[in-house]
């Protein structure tokens, strides 16, 4: 079983780099251009997947979060809907759309 696992867990890996690399756009990719980045991780399946994660592509301020580096705070963030007055006033308009739309039908 161990002999599997490694020989599974460094192809999954580079696999894994290998598709993140060639799906990865360029303006996000560091230190070499895309296509060397691929031969390497080809080439050398370990040592060219780690250092693809490691050092290849630009990680989202969240995730670069927990390394100590701030995340850039100027982002919108998230909001849920209840929370969002420009979700509730678009829902006031469709309801009176909608009365608007009853009366209409309501009379002869």
């Amino acid at each position: 079983m161990l002999r599997v696992l490694m020989f599974l867990v460094p192809l999954a890996l580079s696999v894994y780099a290998f598709i993140d690399c060639i799906s990865t756009k360029d303006d996000e990719i560091r230190h070499m251009p895309k296509p060397l980045w691929a031969i390497l991780v080809l080439l050398f399946p370990l040592v060219g997947s780690i250092s693809w994660l490691i050092a290849g592509k630009r990680r989202s301020p969240a995730a670069e979060g927990w390394s100590g580096v701030r995340a850039d705070r100027s982002r919108r963030q998230w909001v849920a809907p209840d929370d969002n007055p420009e979700f509730l006033k678009s829902l006031d308009e469709d309801g009176k759309s909608d009365k608007d739309d009853d009366q209409k039908r309501d009379e002869p």
